[in-house]
Order: structure tokens, then sequence, then C-alpha cells
């Protein structure tokens, strides 16, 4: 059974199940989930806890004797286990498929993983764990689900805001979770319950947000070119290498470019993105862009591309962060002409 890590709440006081999965890549809401079944597991009596860290090395075999064995005066017990990798290996896999087949009374298990891949997802150790247990993804927030996010955060210590000020606490937060949890806790602390001015909010929230080169593609290709310009202007701030930029951009509208060529040959999406290793959310936003661009487009963009990585080799002059925001212009198609010869 999976649930979200919003009705986790609901979902623990009416009942506790014999075995939690909580995995994803937003560490906040990973710790946040873990630290909920904890809680409630201590309440409910599972007084005794054993942690166990499935790093290289790790003997697999403690699992079925932790669940086995309890201390003299314990008679319910939480067993912790965490897989920092993901990958419990064969004999891990093994293992847990064996233990989901009975899993040990009086006892809850907790298994907490990384964001997990198509494969891990698809695998049979994880049908199992999903099989027997309750799992909780905690995923990255979407940008544009951020502000009720936030908004919900701020109701719980009886704050509120309005729209425009949730839109400024997401932009400024966007991709960092935790520092956007550490905001939120201290308009807590600086001010009382109630409505909060724009004011208040801008003059104590500090710009948090983790910029990164593959949300500044995601911007690209959506022709949010406010957003891109923003995250571009971060990325520069932070000294990020317009390398890793000019790679990340170029590896998207390749992509983007072999789905379409895909398209005309086959007229098959699916097959398409797959041939092109494109899924997930990203294969929504990789046919949401294909409705407004065309071929023309992206061989103009992949000839601005090349053009700024002559200017970082030093084979051409020019501004490279300057050709990185014409080169988002020209795929957002704001310019009535966008061709070679505007390079």
């Amino acid at each position: 059974m999976k649930i979200s890590g919003e009705n986790l709440a609901r979902h623990l006081a009416r009942e506790l199940a014999p075995m939690y999965v909580v995995h994803g890549d937003a560490l906040l809401l990973v710790i946040e989930a873990a630290d909920a079944i904890r809680a409630a597991a201590r309440k409910a009596g599972y007084t005794e806890k054993d942690v166990l860290i499935a790093e290289p090395g790790f003997k697999w075999a403690d699992l079925r004797n932790s669940a086995q064995n309890f201390s003299l005066f314990a008679t319910r017990k939480l067993v912790d286990l965490r897989i920092p990798s993901g990958k419990p290996g064969v004999e891990g896999a093994q293992t847990l498929q064996d233990f989901c087949q009975n899993l040990p009374v009086d006892t809850v298990t907790l298994i907490t993983l990384p964001r997990l891949d198509k494969a891990a997802t698809g695998s049979k150790w994880f049908a199992a764990l999903s099989s027997r247990g309750i799992v909780v993804a905690a995923d990255e927030i979407a940008l544009d689900a951020l502000p009720a996010w936030i908004a919900g955060r701020l109701k719980r210590q009886d704050q509120s805001v309005d729209a425009d000020t949730l839109a400024f606490l997401a932009e400024r937060v966007e991709g960092n979770l935790l520092a956007a949890f550490q905001e939120i806790q201290k308009l807590a602390l600086l001010f009382p319950a109630g409505p909060l001015s724009f004011k208040q909010v801008k003059d104590s929230v500090m710009d948090v947000a983790r910029y990164d080169v593959f949300k500044l593609s995601e911007a690209m290709l959506s022709g949010d070119m406010v957003r891109y310009a923003h995250i571009l202007d971060g990325l520069r701030t932070e000294g990020t290498s317009s390398v890793l930029i000019l790679w990340a951009l170029t590896e998207d509208i390749r992509t983007l470019g072999r789905v379409m060529f895909s398209m005309q040959r086959k007229d098959d999406l699916a097959a398409a993105l797959r041939d092109a290793r494109v899924w997930g959310m990203r294969s929504k936003l990789i046919e949401h862009t294909m409705r407004r661009i065309n071929q023309v487009t992206i061989e103009n963009v992949l000839w601005r591309l090349s053009c700024i990585d002559r200017i970082i080799k030093g084979l051409s002059s020019g501004d490279v962060w300057d050709e990185l925001l014409q080169a988002g212009v020209c795929f957002a198609n704001l310019k009535s002409t966008c061709n070679k010869a505007d390079g």
C-alpha cells in the first residue's frame, strides 16, 4: 500500500503497520516520515530499537537475527534498517524477500532508502516490500506545488501569507526543502501567530534556492523564461561551471531532437521516449515541449550552444552568460526570428 507523506500522520493515528518503507530524494521529508513512524512505535510500546545500516560489508543475517532476538525486558521492537545506496545486492534482495514472507511478530520494521530508479522500483525485492508494507514516497516537491506546501507548514504554526508572498517564498527556497523548513521556523520565532505581511517575510527570508543545472534545463524546456533567467543568474553567482551548464542544456536539446526524429519515423511517442531513455515526469515535460517547438528551433539552439562552446574554449569572443541567456530566449520563441544570423 502506498500513501503520501501528508497522509502518514492520519494513518499512524489510526493504526501501526508491521512494516514501513520510506524512499525519496527529499531528505527533509524522508527524515520527517521516518521520525513520525519511530514516534508512533514508541507510543505503542515498541521500546526496543535496533538500527541496521546496510553499508559495504553489512551482514544480511543481522536483519533476521535482529527480528528474532529481544532483550530481557522488551516485548516489542522496532527494527530500523537503512539502505543508503538503495541497492541491497543479490543477497540483500533475497533476504528482504524472505523477510517479507514471514514478518516477525511484535516487531515494526522501518526501511529507509534514497530515491529509487526504475530498475529498483520494478525489482522483486521492492515488490515484496510494497506488498507487505506501507510505502511512503518522499520526493522533491515541484515548484508549482511548493506554495501550497509552504502554506501548509505555516498553518501548522498558526501563520499565513497571501498568494504573492507564497510565490515569493517558493522562488527563494526552490529545490531546498531543508532550507525552506528552516526559514519557515524562523518566521515563527520572529513573528506572532496570524497573517504576515510581504515586507515581514521579505526582510527575514534569505535567498536559499539551491540552483541546479537540471532545473535550468527544465525551465528552458517548459519555456519559462522568468524562471530560466532567475536560475541562470543564481548559477552564475554561485560560480557554477559554464561547461557543466552547457553540457546539461545540450544533452536535453539533443534528447528532444532524437525523440522528434524518432516520431517522424515511427509516429509512436511512447516508443520514441523509450528509445531516447526518457522516463517518468521528464517524459511529460518532453511531450509538452514538442507541442510548441519544431526541428528548426532545435537546430538553431544547438547552433547557438556550439557557439557558446567555442567561446568557452577561447576560439570565439563573446559573453558566455549572455549567450546562455539568449539560447534560452531562442528556445522559448520569445523572438520573432531565431536563426543562425542572430548569433
